[in-house]
């Protein structure tokens, strides 16, 4: 490290101190620091990793995958430099490599894993030289922030064209870092065709092949329907999740790459687990996932692809997600109590309280078709926000399918800054307005859904936004009742 890189480092590294004193996590602030003082501190900072770096992008599911990978690749051996809280910008991912810098040009890690949120990837992609590259999905979200899917992934076609890294012995001089696809999300597969130079990137393809779980139709609110090559709208033989499934265009011809990775015999098993059947070059093998819902088996088909594409054997792969556990707000389960007595002044019993994160139709739609295998009335506290990172605009709520289940919630306590209109949504859907309370306060709303328990040990269910998810786990950890992420 030189002088002037290391003091740089230093400094940032002193904000970030003071922003955990102050109470802050101290994910981001250090690594905008940093970026002031040393623009361009990322690609210097990741060029010592030995083994590079691998990105991870997608709308939904990317912290998760990420964490199966880390799983996976930690009982691989790999030592690696994770942005594990999540913090998935310029500014994060810079804190997590300053973090990891050591002296003499030195660096506490062998490969970069690293969350990458969408609008990022371009950036980051060239500053890193990605030796892998892997893109989940790409569903409709914060279009205020993001813009249309198809303007998404033209910057990412563009992107990706351009990484070239540069001379890496692991890599092989002037080679493109390789691609791993969904195979069943019609955008992402599109990013593994020829580009203008007729150039064609090394691609793995993942999906999901059983069409047992295949949905009647595409949802109402679907996005990728027609073909990017012709326009023509595509035919779907077999739709699994949102506009994921097994399509083909009838004019050009275009239909789903053969995924080189892929999951058969897929069980869902409520909001505990989920088990497969993985395919890989290497074999085959049983897959029980401590997650649930179809989403996280695809997630767990990213992780197993890129820990394919790093050369990880397939016995060790299944053992790290054996080894996978919730990512903080993803289905993660704690037993809360409330904070004061009852009504009646007696104490009530800690409630399993499972908080499942949704922030857009495609994931809400999951985290509500996944409820819907639990047997039962329900009582699910949702937490709606409007801030930046969730979204000002919330109208997707209409898109979310609240009518699965309309009939079967105990329940339902509306808090966050748009408590207001989710309670509107749910009484639109069917829920019958008197299971409906309204209590804007996150802190108080918890306190009245713990305490109304139908019975003991009835499980509640939190669906929180992304910030309501933060607020609701700062919340629970200044009580005691969590574990801080940051820490």
């Amino acid at each position: 490290m030189t002088s002037s890189l290391a003091a740089k480092v230093a400094l940032a590294r002193g904000v970030g101190a003071l922003s955990r004193l102050r109470g802050g996590g101290g994910t981001s602030a250090p690594g905008k620091v940093l970026l002031r003082l040393a623009p361009g501190a990322i690609g210097s900072l990741g060029a010592r990793l030995p083994q590079g770096s691998v990105l991870i992008t997608a709308t939904n599911g990317k912290t998760t995958t990420a964490a199966m990978a880390a799983a996976i690749l930690r009982r691989a051996g790999r030592s690696l430099v994770h942005n594990s809280a999540g913090a998935n910008m310029a500014g994060g991912i810079a804190t997590t490599l300053l973090e990891a810098a050591r002296g003499h040009g030195k660096i506490a890690g062998e490969l970069g894993l690293f969350e990458v949120d969408e609008l990022w990837l371009s950036s980051l992609a060239a500053e890193l030289d990605p030796r892998v590259i892997v893109v989940g999905n790409l569903f409709r979200d914060q279009l205020d922030r993001y813009g249309e899917l198809e303007a998404i992934a033209d910057s990412w076609q563009a992107a990706l064209a351009r990484v070239r890294p540069r001379g890496r012995a692991h890599v092989g001089a002037h080679s493109r870092a390789q691609l791993v696809l969904n195979a069943d999300d019609p955008l992402v597969a599109d990013l593994g065709r020829p580009d203008t130079d007729g150039g064609l990137p090394p691609t793995l393809y993942f999906g999901v092949e059983d069409r047992a779980l295949a949905l009647g139709g595409l949802a109402h609110a679907a996005d990728a329907k027609h073909c990017r090559r012709c326009g023509a709208p595509y035919v779907f033989d077999a739709v699994l999740l949102g506009h994921l499934g097994h399509y083909h265009c009838e004019s050009c011809g275009q239909r789903r790459p053969a995924p080189g990775l892929s999951a058969t015999d897929v069980h869902l098993e409520g909001v505990r687990s989920s088990s497969f059947t993985l395919i890989a070059p290497a074999g085959r093998g049983e897959v029980r996932l401590a997650l649930p819902g179809l989403y996280n088996v695809y997630n767990a088909l990213a992780a197993s692809a890129l820990a394919t594409a790093l050369g990880v054997g397939l016995e060790t792969i299944i053992a790290g997600l054996h080894d996978t556990r919730a990512a903080f707000g993803r289905a993660e389960t704690l037993m809360l109590a409330p904070s004061a007595p009852g009504p009646a002044g007696h104490p009530s019993p800690p409630r399993e309280t499972r908080i499942l994160l949704i922030k857009n139709p495609a994931g809400a739609n999951e985290v509500l078709r996944t409820l819907a295998l639990e047997p039962g009335e329900h009582d699910v506290i949702g937490i709606l926000n409007d801030k930046i990172a969730d979204g000002r605009d919330v109208s997707w709520i209409w898109d979310a399918d609240f009518e699965l289940l309309a009939g079967r919630i105990r329940r339902a306590t509306c808090s966050g800054s748009r408590a207001a209109d989710l309670a509107a949504r749910l009484k639109y859907a069917g829920v019958d307005s008197a299971r409906i309370r309204v209590e804007a306060d996150i802190a108080q709303a918890l306190e009245d859904a713990l305490h109304d328990a139908p019975q003991a040990g009835a499980t509640l269910y939190a669906l929180p936004t992304y910030t309501a998810m933060l607020a609701l786990r700062e919340l629970l950890v200044a009580r005691g009742q969590a574990v801080s992420e940051w820490t």
